[in-house]
């Protein structure tokens, strides 16, 4: 399986790698971006989160020449506060942060993330986690579904998709999913892409809570870079990238007031915004699918 990391070069560079600095990878998965980092590092120190076992044994094989300078964590990036403290890490210099499922994770026909392979519905980053695609397909109701559908993906047939579903049960593969999702779609919108795109991008959000989960671990990030430390993150849809930039502007730009008061003091922001929304050049989309919806953001504490 090849793995093209996105924006690699962007990344890095956003990144501002010290050779003595602690950096966080908070999701290792095919360690593109990892290796990179690792390689700019002379006293310094990566350490990496992942919550698939697979992903992280596979980048540990990876990083196997630069093993002394990575910690590998394997659990959700939400417990980055926890582990900085388990290691007695006041602060890092870099938070790295690739949302999302990782190329493996879609190309391994066996994992269910992609509906291009016919495969039981599961979608679980973590594998030793009890919920996965077949539980929420099967087991919640219309009103949750409908509910995921247009608060994860913006489905606007969820209603006839749930329907199809309800009336189908159980659900038990990506291809039965997939045709419950086909017939609750338009012939001229079937012409547009393919129609289980959004649904599946739904089910793994709400199967591996990543919503909430990036929002968690993102603020953590930013309270744990010291002065001059950044924190860099990629997006794949506006929903996410919506999170991130909404998070960013809370700690890098000034609130708001109204106009007709007068301002006594001026407001003095601990961080600022690095970086404006960045997308992948003209010759990476050539070879890298993968980034055609890929936006880069970076934050930095400067006090």
């Amino acid at each position: 399986m090849k793995h093209i990391p996105v924006m690699l070069k962007e990344t890095i560079d956003l990144l501002n790698v010290k050779p003595d600095g602690i950096y966080i990878d908070a999701t290792l998965g095919a360690g593109g971006h990892s290796f990179e980092i690792v390689k700019q590092l002379t006293t310094g120190r990566l350490i990496g989160f992942d919550k698939d076992y697979d992903a992280l044994e596979r980048t540990k094989k990876r990083l196997e020449a630069y093993s002394d300078k990575v910690t590998f964590v394997q659990g959700s990036y939400t417990q980055l506060a926890e582990t900085l403290k388990t290691l007695k890490v006041e602060a890092v210099d870099g938070v790295l942060f690739d949302l999302g499922v990782s190329s493996p994770q879609f190309d391994d026909p066996e994992r269910g993330f992609s509906y291009r392979y016919d495969a039981r519905l599961d979608m679980r980053m973590d594998q030793t986690q009890a919920l996965s695609a077949y539980e929420v397909v099967n087991e919640y109701s219309d009103t949750e579904l409908i509910r995921i559908f247009k608060e994860n993906a913006e489905e606007r047939y969820a209603a006839r998709i749930v329907k199809n579903i309800m009336s189908n049960r159980p659900v038990t593969t990506t291809f039965e999913l997939v045709e419950c999702i086909r017939a609750a779609y338009p012939a001229k919108d079937l012409k547009k892409g393919h129609p289980a795109k959004k649904v599946f991008q739904a089910l793994r959000i709400e199967v591996n809570n990543e919503f909430e989960e990036a929002q968690s671990a993102i603020e953590q990030a930013i309270n744990a870079v010291n002065v001059g430390g950044r924190v860099v993150v990629i997006t794949f849809h506006s929903l996410e990238d919506r999170i991130v930039k909404n998070i960013f502007n809370k700690y890098g730009k000034p609130t708001k007031v109204n106009p007709r008061i007068p301002v006594i003091e001026e407001e003095v922001l601990d961080y600022k915004l690095v970086s404006k929304a960045i997308k992948a050049s003209t010759s990476e989309l050539e070879t890298n699918n993968r980034a055609h919806s890929a936006i880069l953001r970076g934050i930095e504490r400067v006090k």
